[in-house]
């Protein structure tokens, strides 16, 4: 078996230019070429493409997500209507979400049939029952002295409490 060629006498060919080199002043160039010393270069850091990590997947003290605390719903203008001689007062919210038997608490309603604004708006509120989807109805205990539509344009229906 033969052996390769070493020493003084061994020559090769550059890949680049076909220059001669002894063997042992060439050098192997990144892409495979066998090239002389004068002629080496280094492989540009732009041809190497980033080291992509992968997203970390988990959270570090993890909290419990958010929950939506309870807010007054502003109410169309004139959402109460009254009947004579009746403690029952009815209320228009459009898509109110609420159950028969629910609390509720009326802000900013003013005197609508008779009965004062002040006692609709009272601080424990009133248990409603429901209508339907848009409207429902509860009981003040005053009873009105006439049939009307009113309770202004700025009143607003919400929890008996207001959670911050």
């Amino acid at each position: 078996m033969g052996a390769f060629a070493s020493g003084k006498y061994a020559f090769g060919l550059s890949d680049r230019s076909g220059f001669r080199y002894r063997i042992r002043d060439m050098r192997k160039e990144w892409n495979g070429s066998l090239v002389g010393n004068d002629e080496y270069e280094e492989k540009h850091p732009s041809l190497t493409p980033p080291r992509v990590s992968t997203d970390p997947e988990a959270i570090r003290n993890a909290r419990p997500s958010r929950v939506e605390t309870s807010v007054p719903n502003m109410l169309p203008l004139n959402a109460f209507s009254t009947t004579a001689s009746s403690t029952a007062i009815s209320v228009n919210e459009p898509n109110h979400g609420r159950s028969s038997s629910d609390t509720v608490r009326f802000r900013d309603v003013i005197s609508v049939g008779g009965i004062a604004g002040s006692v609709i708006n009272i601080a424990i509120g009133y248990a409603i029952t429901k209508t339907d989807d848009n409207n429902y109805t509860f009981t003040s205990g005053t009873s009105s002295t006439l049939t009307q539509k009113g309770g202004g344009g700025f009143s607003s229906v919400g929890p008996v409490t207001i959670t911050n």
